[in-house]
């Protein structure tokens, strides 16, 4: 039996906020899923070969200050540019640069607008995991 990641939760101070700016860098859509400030993720069709289901809730206390103390996630993009523009355009902020990784692609972490942290990644042509 693999040991996939089969869920994930993004944590939000201020979910409307963490809403629009998932909805709008990465077209994500969200469904209401019970207590108040809880949504339920789609990231993509059921047929892609990625992580296609989440959760976003209310963060319960502070965030943690200094290094990261949690999972970080990384998605899948098909021009890592635009998705680095569309992540400051929606209030999110570039940690660092783009790093090429040979053979595998472009990655670039980020913080949301809620201080999480995550990476984007545009996978080398051939790469299995390209965007189609």
């Amino acid at each position: 039996m693999a040991n996939s990641v089969v869920h994930f939760e993004i944590f939000a101070a201020d979910v409307e906020r963490a809403r629009k700016f998932y909805e709008q860098v990465f077209g994500w859509s969200f469904e209401v899923g019970g207590p108040p400030d809880f949504y339920f993720i789609a990231t993509g069709p059921d047929t892609d070969r990625g992580l296609t289901h989440g959760l976003m809730a209310k963060r319960r206390q502070p965030m943690g200050q200094g290094e990261l103390n949690s999972f970080r996630v990384t998605i899948r993009v098909s021009s890592i540019s635009d998705s680095m523009a569309a992540i400051k355009a929606a209030g999110g902020t570039i940690r660092g640069s783009m790093t090429d990784i040979p053979h595998v692609g472009k990655v670039a972490e980020f913080t949301d607008t809620e201080g999480n942290i995550a990476c984007v990644m545009e996978y080398a042509p051939g790469n299995p995991l390209a965007s189609g």
